[in-house]
């Protein structure tokens, strides 16, 4: 007989990244599209992005965390798995609710990038006007 083991899911997203997070206890790690944290964002404050929930909850050491994220840069990937595990430890303990409204951490990020526009070289950049 398989025996079953608890795992909390949550989905974050920022930007155009998605993250789907698989919150299991364990010791701490945190494992991001098969490569651990530090081999997964180079930049330390990527790194204390995604931890953040983490801290906010006090539970570093409570949990493994197993993360799949796709689409967007390092910011928006980084945003989203930081999203993704503040909703899965939700679902882990609704006691954690109150510390992490307080950081903001389940508040999904609705700024998105804005779309080129016809007869312009961006979003908001007109071409040089010429009077001659």
């Amino acid at each position: 007989m398989a025996e079953t083991l608890t795992e909390y899911l949550g989905t974050g997203r920022r930007k155009t990244a998605v993250a789907r997070v698989r919150l299991a206890p364990g010791t701490g790690k945190i494992v991001i599209n098969g490569r651990p944290l530090e081999n997964y964002f180079f930049v330390e404050s990527q790194r204390m992005l995604v931890t953040e929930p983490l801290h906010a909850t006090d539970t570093m050491t409570r949990f493994d965390i197993r993360v799949n994220v796709d689409g967007g840069g390092p910011t928006g990937q980084a945003g989203a798995v930081r999203h993704g595990i503040a909703r899965a430890l939700l679902q882990a303990d609704i006691n954690f609710r109150p510390a992490l409204k307080s950081e903001g951490l389940l508040t999904r990020d609705p700024r998105m990038r804005e779309r080129k526009k016809y007869g312009q070289p961006g979003a908001r950049k007109r071409f040089q006007y010429s009077k001659r």
